[in-house]
C-alpha cells in the first residue's frame, strides 16, 4: 500500500490539551510550568531566591532583580517547551502487513510510525516528529548505553465494542514518568503536551489497534540520555521516543491460569533510597538471573522479599494483592504500601479505587511479611492472592515455594471471585462497555 510522502504540521492550537474544566492557571503555576522547560524542577517564581539566567548560569534574585530574571527565564522556557502544536508527521509510504493479534509475541511487532523528540540542554525540546518507523541511530558514548540513564512507560489504547479507541488513565503514566525524569536527572516535559502527541501517533497508526475485546495496542514511550560522553553525569542531551506494538490476550480463551511464585531473600529487586519507584530499565534488566532461576526452580515468576523479616513485595513484574481475613478477623484486601520500593502501578492504584468505591471489605497498604502469610494460610483465612499490570491486568497466584515448601493459595478454589470480579470491571471500561472518566477517546 502506498502513500504520498508528506510532511504534516498542526495548526497552531489545534492539538493543544485543555486545562482541568473550571480551572484557570495562575501567573504563579503559568510561570513555574514555564521554568519546567528549562529541564529543572518547576520554579515558582515569586518566591525563587535565585534563577537560571539564559547562559544556563544563576542568577542572584535577592539584589531587587526578581522581576527581569522571571521575564529572562519566562522567555528562555516558552523556546524551550515541548509543543504538540508543533507536531511534524511524516507518513510512511509503504504500510506493513498487520498480524493476527491472537498469535503475535509480546513486543516483537511494530507499526508503521514512532515518535521522536529531541532535547538538548542549550536549546531545550526540538519539534516532535511522528516519522516511520526505523531504527535510532546513537554515538556510542550515550549515556543511556553505558549507564542505564533511561526510563521508559507502558500503556494501551483499546478498540471498544463501539469502534472507538481508548486509552485508559494516561494520565497516571504521565505522572510517573515525570517523577522517573526527575530521579533520572533527564529533562522534565510538559505532560498533557506530550500526551498529545502519543495520541497523534496512535491516530495515525489506528488501525494496528487490534479488532478485538481481548487484544490492545501496546504504547512504549522511553526517555534517554544521549549524552556522547563517557563521564558519568547529568546529560546534557536526550531524547523521547514511542513506538507501538499489537499485543494479543495475556491468557488463552476461556482461561484465567494462576501462576507459581519462587520466593528467595538472596535477590532484592529494589531498596530503600533506590529506584524501584520509577519504571527504569535497569531495575528490570537486573532481574533477569532471579527469573531464570525461578524457572529452573519449576516456578513462572519471583516473588520479591525484602528486608530481615521478608516483606512480600511485587510478583516478577507486577504489583501484588493479597485477599484475606487479616489478624484482627477482618475481610481485606491488602497491598504493600509506596514507600519507595514499590513501583506506583496504574492497574494497582485502579483495584484501590475500585474497592474503596465498593466499600464491602477493608482496603489497606500496607506492609505483608512471609510470616504474616505462612501463619494465615496455617490458619485458612487466605482467600486470593493476584498480580496487577498492565499486560495482564489480573494475574492470581496458585502456589510459592519459600524455603523449600510448596505453598498453596486457594485463590481459583475462591473463585476466584475477587480477582475475576476486578478484571471485568477493568476491562468493561477498557473496552467501551462501561462509560467511565478513567479513558480518553482517541478516535
Amino acid at each position: 500500500m502506498q502513500s504520498p510522502r508528506t510532511s504534516i504540521s498542526l495548526r497552531e492550537g489545534q492539538s493543544a490539551v485543555p486545562p482541568p474544566r473550571g480551572a484557570a492557571a495562575s501567573p504563579d503555576l503559568a510561570a513555574a510550568r514555564s521554568a519546567e522547560g528549562l529541564g529543572h524542577i518547576g520554579l515558582v517564581l515569586r518566591s525563587a531566591p535565585a534563577i537560571l539566567s539564559a547562559a544556563g548560569t544563576m542568577k542572584d534574585c535577592n539584589n531587587g532583580c526578581l522581576e527581569e530574571c522571571a521575564r529572562e527565564a519566562r522567555s528562555h522556557a516558552v523556546m524551550r517547551t515541548l509543543k504538540a502544536k508543533d507536531l511534524i508527521i511524516t507518513p510512511a509510504t509503504t504500510l506493513k502487513e498487520k498480524p493476527d493479534p491472537d498469535n503475535v509475541v509480546f513486543g516483537t511487532v511494530f507499526t508503521d510510525h514512532m515518535l521522536t523528540i529531541e532535547w538538548s540542554s542549550e536549546s531545550g525540546w526540538e519539534k516532535p516528529h511522528i516519522k516511520p518507523f526505523q531504527n535510532l541511530s546513537l554515538h556510542p558514548g550515550s549515556s543511556a548505553l553505558h549507564y542505564a540513564v533511561e526510563l521508559f512507560e507502558g500503556l494501551k489504547a483499546f478498540r471498544g465494542v463501539d469502534n472507538k479507541i481508548r486509552l485508559f488513565r494516561p494520565s497516571l503514566n504521565m505522572d510517573r514518568m515525570h517523577r522517573s525524569a526527575l530521579r533520572a536527572t533527564l529533562p522534565v516535559f510538559d505532560k498533557e503536551e506530550l500526551m498529545e502527541c502519543i495520541q497523534q501517533l496512535v491516530k495515525l497508526d489506528q488501525e494496528w489497534v487490534p479488532y478485538s475485546t481481548s487484544a490492545s495496542l501496546y504504547i512504549r514511550p522511553t526517555l534517554i540520555g544521549t549524552e556522547p560522553s563517557l563521564g558519568v553525569k547529568k546529560p546534557t542531551k536526550a531524547m523521547i521516543f514511542v513506538i507501538l506494538s499489537p499485543v494479543g490476550p495475556y491468557f488463552s480463551k476461556g482461561t484465567f491460569k494462576p501462576v507459581s511464585l519462587w520466593a528467595n531473600p538472596k535477590f532484592v529487586r529494589a531498596w530503600k533510597g533506590g529506584t524501584g519507584d520509577c519504571k527504569m530499565g535497569g531495575n528490570y534488566g537486573s532481574s533477569l538471573l532471579a527469573q531464570y532461576e525461578a524457572l529452573d526452580n519449576g516456578c513462572q515468576q519471583v516473588l520479591w522479599l525484602y528486608g530481615e523479616d521478608n516483606q512480600i513485595t511485587e510478583v516478577g513484574t507486577m504489583n501484588l494483592f493479597l485477599y484475606w481475613i487479616n489478624e484482627d478477623g477482618e475481610e481485606e484486601l491488602a497491598t504493600p504500601p509506596l514507600d519507595g520500593i514499590i513501583l506506583p502501578g496504574v492497574t494497582r492504584q485502579s483495584v484501590l479505587d475500585l474497592a474503596r468505591k465498593w466499600d464491602e471489605f477493608k482496603v489497606s497498604e500496607r506492609h505483608l511479611t512471609m510470616g504474616d502469610l505462612t501463619t494465615a494460610l496455617e490458619q485458612s483465612r487466605v482467600k486470593e492472592m493476584f498480580g496487577t499490570g498492565t499486560a495482564c491486568v489480573i494475574c492470581p497466584v496458585s502456589d510459592i515455594l519459600y524455603k523449600g515448601e510448596t505453598l498453596h493459595i486457594p485463590c481459583m478454589e475462591n473463585g476466584p471471585k475477587l480477582a475475576s470480579r476486578i478484571l471485568g470491571k477493568l476491562t468493561d471500561i477498557q473496552y467501551g462497555r462501561e462509560e467511565s472518566d478513567w479513558t480518553i477517546i482517541v478516535s
